[in-house]
């Protein structure tokens, strides 16, 4: 199980978000690039970011640091926010992003996800799946698809699908501990995804409770505001999660 160190960029400066509600935002860096570097010095090989400018409004603002990110840093990242189109996704992938994350689109236009699927492969093309009581959220969490998520993962399994981040937006920001029942009934039901937990990871037992109720077979588990407030050390988690693996 991989830890993803996240950040979330809006107006290029790293900041956190309460629930997913922008009028609630706290800034904990205006270079990001810079964590990114001590994120792969302490380890990280997979590194999560968001565009939040881009998933409320289509438009990205962030262009330039994401730019500067991959620039500064030689370990893989996936980002999510806003990618919409195929020229979307040409683009971060001209910039040397690893995994694109489909999100809005992927609930709005189902086709777009499978020309992604046909351009890009199944390793590289993320669903990112927002859940609040069942019900997948878009555009930045702000709006109720009235989808059950269940339902919704059924249908991009079955157009290929086999990457998928769920977020349960109740636990995201709160540091209450992640919704561990969701992602074992999804491992349930959807024994071949390569499932991301995201939301709620507040500690190193966060992340050795979520593998071991889900017997180690998580992809992995973002984690952001535990690490900008000093309640997560990343090197020692990411030491015992594969010391756990190992065994």
């Amino acid at each position: 199980m991989l830890v993803l160190p996240a950040i979330d960029l809006l107006d290029n400066e790293a900041v956190r978000l309460l629930q997913g509600d922008y009028s609630k935002k706290t800034v904990y860096s205006s270079s990001p690039e810079k964590m990114i570097q001590v994120f792969e010095e302490q380890g990280a090989t997979l590194i999560h970011i968001v565009d939040l400018n881009a998933a409320k409004t289509g438009k990205s603002e962030n262009e330039k640091t994401i730019k500067k990110i991959k620039e500064k840093c030689s370990v893989e990242l996936e980002l999510g926010g806003g990618i919409r189109t195929i020229d979307n996704m040409k683009f971060y992938d001209g910039l040397g992003v690893s995994r694109l994350i489909l999100g809005t689109v992927a609930v709005e236009e189902p086709n777009i996800v499978e020309k992604a699927l046909s351009l890009f492969g199944q390793n590289r093309i993320v669903i990112g799946v927002d859940a609040k009581n069942g019900y997948v959220r878009t555009k930045g969490w702000e709006t109720n698809s009235g989808i059950l998520y269940k339902d919704f993962l059924k249908t991009m399994v079955g157009m290929g699908i086999r990457h998928v981040i769920f977020t349960d937006i109740s636990k995201d920001g709160m540091m209450e501990g992640p919704n561990t029942l969701a992602y074992t009934e999804l491992l349930e039901s959807f024994p071949d995804l390569q499932l991301v937990a995201s939301g709620g990871v507040s500690s190193t037992e966060d992340l050795v409770n979520l593998y071991d109720k889900t017997n180690g077979k998580l992809f992995g588990a973002i984690t952001g505001k535990a690490i900008y407030e000093g309640k997560l050390d990343l090197k020692t988690s990411i030491r015992i999660l594969n010391q756990k693996r190992e065994k």
